[in-house]
């Protein structure tokens, strides 16, 4: 009772081993994952050759046909003479019937032998003549067409496994082109390790429409032209607090950095109110220079690692959207924002925290307008707001009739703060950010007062002594212009 898995090679019956052919000849049977395989056709005329190609043709998905195979491996792995399983290239390299076999195996004390095979990454770098160790990433199509972002650095070469067929390529492409340019040359290796192997190099964009791609088609992606990869960035940072680094970065602390953080957040935001793309692109690289910064001081501090950081948020945000990584559903984003407060509520319960108020863990830095509207957002996702917007116009107007009401200081400055919460609840009501919408209207003022300024200037005039009537048909020029 013993499962043996034999790796076959990348396609050319020269590439087996000496001992996957000693194996072969020894063998009176043999089961293949597939029989579209070159070396399929070179093996010994003794065998009784079996094959699992018949589940690919009825089951609807691999992961599918991959549980069949597994389950039919170790049940004839289960017999007295064992089984010999065949598997292309490696067993060990890119073969997920592998993975299940062994993990399966090893709960049912079926012992796993491999045979190792030539795999398909050498031939492709042969092809390529490319050298490994300059970096090199391995995945899967399969595995990559799943995802919504490749799971390699930018900074590192890729060579992507069992590009079978172009809808697989489409679906590959659309996932890399979340990270690389849709020009970004690429190259598909087809049948690499036999006589028919060649290489076709063509843009990203391109690869779903090549009519060579077969089951032995693979994906050369190459590293992007410039640094960039997330890696890359956390090694400039911890060399500029290394000892031979950079003294200003070197003598910054957590709280030293805090002004930097909250300038650099305006700033992103300045470039988002002005729609500026390639503003935006430099801010948000000042305001992660701030997030990287801090980590790596928490590194040196024994504090915590960028990983910890990075592993806490993405587990966090996996587990308040089970409508979209479970199996819960939603209707609407009211129902999502019910769940996402139940689920807060549970974290707190499970830290031991006990009941805490909604309105807790709004920052109390924030800015007074953009707080009072996440004060009243916070409050409605409960059920306490208007039930129409016609209420809200009717606060606002009732604390506006208030402050003209108010009879001394203390009592207009108290109004007048009910006046501004009901218009930022106004605002939120109608979908608009107020203190977006405040810093806009600052700007938009600012810059027609400065065209009042230049206009007076010009006639050589002193604002200080120009009428109000002369001032305002100055302002309804700048208006226009």
């Amino acid at each position: 009772m013993t499962i043996t898995i034999l790796g076959l090679g990348p396609g050319d019956p020269r590439h087996l081993t000496r001992e996957a052919w000693e194996t072969l000849t020894s063998a009176s049977e043999i089961y293949l994952r597939t029989a579209r395989h070159p070396t399929a056709a070179g093996l010994p005329a003794s065998l009784a050759v079996h094959s699992f190609d018949h589940l690919y043709e009825s089951a609807k998905a691999f992961e599918a046909v991959y549980e069949a195979i597994a389950a039919e491996v170790l049940a004839l792995g289960a017999r007295s003479e064992g089984v010999l399983y065949a598997v292309p290239g490696h067993p060990l390299v890119g073969e997920a019937t592998v993975a299940l076999i062994r993990e399966r195996a090893a709960g049912a004390g079926l012992p796993v032998k491999i045979i190792p095979g030539l795999s398909f990454v050498a031939p492709c770098l042969a092809a390529l003549g490319y050298d490994a160790l300059s970096g090199l990433a391995i995945a899967d199509a399969l595995d990559l067409a799943a995802r919504h972002h490749p799971p390699f650095p930018p900074d590192t070469p890729a060579l992507v496994a069992q590009l079978y067929s172009t809808d697989l390529a489409s679906e590959v492409k659309l996932t890399l082109m979340n990270q690389y340019p849709d020009e970004h040359e690429v190259a598909l290796i087809h049948a690499a390790g036999t006589p028919d192997e060649s290489v076709e190099r063509l843009p990203l964009y391109e690869i779903d429409r090549s009519p060579r791609i077969a089951h032995l088609t693979a994906l050369f992606v190459p590293a992007l032209p410039w640094p960039s990869a997330f890696e890359t960035f956390q090694n400039t940072i911890a060399h500029l607090r290394a000892p031979d680094g950079c003294p200003w970065d070197r003598a910054q602390t957590h709280r030293s950095l805090r002004s930097n953080l909250l300038e650099e957040t305006y700033e992103v935001l300045a470039a988002l109110d002005a729609e500026d793309e390639a503003a935006m692109r430099e801010e948000f690289g000042d305001l992660l220079l701030q997030i990287v910064l801090q980590s790596q001081i928490a590194v040196e501090a024994g504090e915590f690692s960028l990983a910890e950081v990075i592993a806490g948020i993405n587990e966090k945000i996996v587990r308040r959207h089970p409508h979209v990584f479970g199996d819960v559903k939603v209707n609407g984003v009211g129902d999502v924002l019910k769940n996402w407060e139940a689920l807060k509520v549970e974290e707190r319960n499970n830290k031991g925290e006990g009941e805490r108020g909604l309105l807790e863990g709004i920052p109390p830095a924030l800015p007074a307008l953009a707080q009072a509207e996440a004060y009243s957002r916070r409050a409605a996702r409960v059920g306490f707001d208007w039930p129409e917007l016609s209420g809200v116009i009717a606060k606002v107007r009732e604390e506006m009739a208030e402050v003209q009401a108010a009879t001394d200081a203390e009592s207009r400055a108290d109004e007048m703060g009910d006046l501004l919460f009901a218009i930022a609840n106004y605002a939120r009501w109608l979908d608009v950010d107020p203190e977006a919408a405040l810093r806009a209207a600052n700007a938009k003022f600012a810059a027609r007062f400065a065209k009042v300024e230049s206009a007076a200037k010009a006639a050589g005039r002193d604002m200080a002594a120009m009428s109000l009537e002369e001032l305002d048909a100055l302002w309804e020029d700048a208006k226009v212009r």
